[in-house]
């Protein structure tokens, strides 16, 4: 017998009637009700978690890029040598793709189209394009927000990494948002969207810098020139983009039809290392950046508890979280960070309490996860149903991939 129910045992002061309804609403509704909304069942919680496919989903936070990127370089590594296949790229064992701010761009590399028909980078080639071009985008933050004029006008960097690609061009649907200031709502750039309608889609140049736009806005417009967004980054309207993925999936039965539920999910969420707390007189007065900061971790917190706790008893196979917890010090670089943090044991945000460590360090979460991505392959070539259907266009368009410059 709970605590509780021993508390409102039949005594002088509670009649009976009193107690029974009381253990009839702690049975029926308190315990029942929330199995229903775990979607599990008494006799085996186990094997509801074990379903025939899921839809892979990879979230990418907007953090330091090079972090971000060195961890889904560590991914794709994993999964190459696991695999036994050397070409494997993150985009082949993903369904859905979602990224904000420098996770968005993240996103946009290794999941456009190249003119092969291969990802335009692995994540390997993505990560030294963000180290080599890392001094520009600081220094470009500091002019003109984020990225800069450098790398989100003519002839800039990201024009010369996408070409003409767009939305239409990714491999796997993708969600990427930005703050749009002349409606006042975030707004997620996805591919879904794009091919119903040319209103809808944007060239993968224009959505990287309106995920990354700061402070100063950037005007974007669709490829048809109708729609127009006056842009602010993805940190500031969607810093963890997990909780958008995972309910896109959830209600897209076109291109989802076996999605379910959460059981029918195979999600990991990237974060980043942890910025140091502010010390000494900075803790009384904080910037603007600071106080941004502080509220970014707090939203990713946040959706890390909610997409958490919605997983329930499916969470320790079916979601993972990684993410740093700033324990690695006299780490200088950002690549140093991102190595340092693949060592840390991950944090866990659990609800109405503080973090917690847990007992697996970043890098052999990451392992254990490449290696369900691979069962999850394998399981699908035996499997006549398809996980996923893509929508295609019901406008005709051209592929703009030929056009894609990969040099830089």
């Amino acid at each position: 017998m709970s605590a509780a129910a021993a508390w409102m045992e039949p005594r002088l002061e509670v009649d009976k009637l009193s107690y029974e309804i009381f253990s009839m609403l702690e049975s029926e509704f308190l315990y029942d009700d929330h199995k229903l909304l775990l979607r599990s069942t008494p006799a085996a919680p186990a094997a509801s978690c074990a379903v025939a496919s899921r839809v892979r989903v990879l979230s990418v936070d907007a953090a330091e890029g090079v972090i971000t990127g060195a961890t889904l370089a560590r991914l794709e590594a994993s999964l190459r040598k696991q695999s036994g296949d050397p070409d494997a790229c993150v985009a082949d064992f993903f369904d859905l793709a979602a990224g904000s701010g420098s996770g968005g761009v993240l996103v946009a590399l290794l999941f456009t189209r190249g003119p092969d028909g291969r990802p335009l980078f692995s994540a390997a080639e993505a990560l030294r394009l963000l180290a080599k071009h890392r001094r520009h985008l600081v220094s470009g933050a500091r002019r003109k927000g984020i990225l800069g004029g450098l790398l989100c006008r003519s002839g800039g960097l990201l024009r010369r990494v996408f070409g003409n690609t767009t939305l239409r061009d990714t491999l796997k649907p993708v969600l990427i948002p930005c703050y749009d200031l002349a409606t006042g709502a975030t707004i997620v750039f996805s591919r879904a969207d794009a091919v119903e309608a040319d209103g809808y889609d944007f060239r993968m140049e224009e959505v990287c810098a309106a995920t990354c736009a700061g402070p100063t806005a950037v005007e974007v417009r669709s490829v048809d020139g109708r729609t127009m967004i006056r842009a602010v980054g993805g940190r500031l309207a969607m810093g963890n983009p997990t909780a958008a993925a995972v309910t896109h999936v959830l209600n897209n039965r076109h291109e989802f039809p076996t999605a379910g539920g959460v059981e029918d999910l195979l999600v990991v969420s990237i974060g980043g290392a942890e910025a140091p707390a502010p010390h000494g007189k900075a803790r009384a007065l904080l910037s603007e950046a600071e106080l941004v900061r502080i509220a970014s971790s707090v939203h990713a917190d946040v959706v890390d508890q909610a997409v958490a706790t919605a997983f329930g008893e499916c969470r320790a196979t079916n979601y993972v979280r990684i993410e740093g917890n700033g324990a690695v010090p006299g780490t200088t670089t950002a690549a140093a960070a991102g190595e340092g943090m693949l060592r840390e044991r991950g944090v866990e945000s659990v609800l109405f309490r503080e973090r917690k460590l847990s007992e697996r360090t970043n890098e052999e979460k990451l392992n254990l996860f490449a290696a369900e991505l691979i069962k999850e392959q394998e399981r699908r070539k035996q499997s006549t149903v398809p996980a996923v259907a893509l929508k295609t266009s019901v406008t005709p368009f051209e592929s703009s991939s030929s056009s894609t410059a990969t040099s830089a």
